[in-house]
């Protein structure tokens, strides 16, 4: 019998026991640092080891700083600015490369994406020098096509180039991973329906418009909220690219929460902006799928649920 009960009891609580590692990770490395991280954010750092509590000032103080409100515009125009570019440019690449008349396409698979494997400290690295004044490669290129403009381009130090500038270095690190998400996608639309539509007789661009984008529509919708989120948690790109710069031209919230917690010491206030933008993460993804599901016709009335 105390057999059979060992092994019932074992039958129990194996269940719990192969849970036990992910539960104690979860607990240890993200609900107990979100749970301090709330608690931070009632609180002002006066010095490394004191806190004094304020209660909602933080966030009181939050919607009057001009400087975080800066991150914020910074953060939302390269945000609309690299998806309105991104998302097409992926697309366009994936409809190329996965046409069957296409030599050497594995080839050009690999060359794009492989871009997404290097890191973005080291990217920011090399696109600090590529847009160098006068000696980087873009700014020689740009003098040899428009001598008007010359290769003295300061996109480090002029307010309309400095976010642009992020643009270049985060399209070149994701324009790859993207167009690998819409290739799965475009492989997965049934051929028949392409046949059905030369029968009918629609061109290459009604079979795009009507056939490709329905047919990818929950990649679509996926990969412009993924991006818009990762935009939003902009921090590599612009601090390495900008870190010798006094200028706030490239500030974006992640950066400022940076600033405030680990320069300043002020992890009460920098728990507070982090929480600013979890909120502000969660309202545009809310927002995003509202407009994808009515866009797509899947609001009440539509054509599509």
């Amino acid at each position: 019998m105390s057999g059979e009960r060992a092994w019932r009891l074992q039958h129990r609580l194996a269940p719990y026991l192969f849970l036990a590692p992910f539960v104690v990770i979860f607990c240890a490395f993200l609900l107990y640092p979100l749970g301090r991280s709330v608690v931070l954010s009632l609180y002002k750092a006066v010095g490394p080891r004191k806190l004094v509590f304020v209660g909602f000032d933080n966030f009181r103080f939050l919607l009057q700083d001009d400087m975080f409100w800066r991150s914020v515009a910074n953060t939302g125009y390269f945000a609309v600015l690299f998806i309105s570019i991104q998302i097409p440019l992926s697309l366009l690449l994936s409809v190329l490369l996965n046409s069957r008349r296409l030599r050497g396409r594995s080839f050009f698979r690999f060359a794009f994406f492989s871009t997404h494997m290097v890191g973005g400290v080291f990217v920011a690295v090399i696109f600090g020098m590529l847009l160098a004044p006068r000696h980087g490669l873009v700014n020689q290129a740009i003098g040899f096509v428009l001598p008007s403009i010359g290769p003295e381009l300061n996109w480090f130090g002029r307010p309309e180039l400095a976010m642009p500038a992020v643009v270049i270095a985060a399209l070149w690190i994701s324009v790859g991973y993207a167009m690998v998400y819409f290739l799965a996608a475009l492989q997965s639309v049934d051929r028949e329906l392409y046949e059905a539509a030369e029968v009918d007789g629609a061109g290459k661009l009604a079979q795009f418009w009507h056939v490709t984008l329905p047919g990818i529509r929950p990649v679509l919708t996926f990969m412009i909220l993924v991006g818009t989120i990762g935009a939003l948690q902009l921090f590599e790109l612009p601090y390495v690219l900008f870190y010798l710069s006094s200028t706030n031209y490239s500030m974006t919230i992640v950066m400022y929460l940076f600033q405030m917690g680990l320069e300043t010491g002020d992890i009460g206030y920098a728990s507070a902006i982090g929480w600013m933008l979890v909120v502000l993460i969660l309202l545009v993804s809310l927002v995003q799928i509202v407009v994808a599901r009515l866009g797509w016709g899947g609001g009440p009335g539509g054509a599509a649920r």
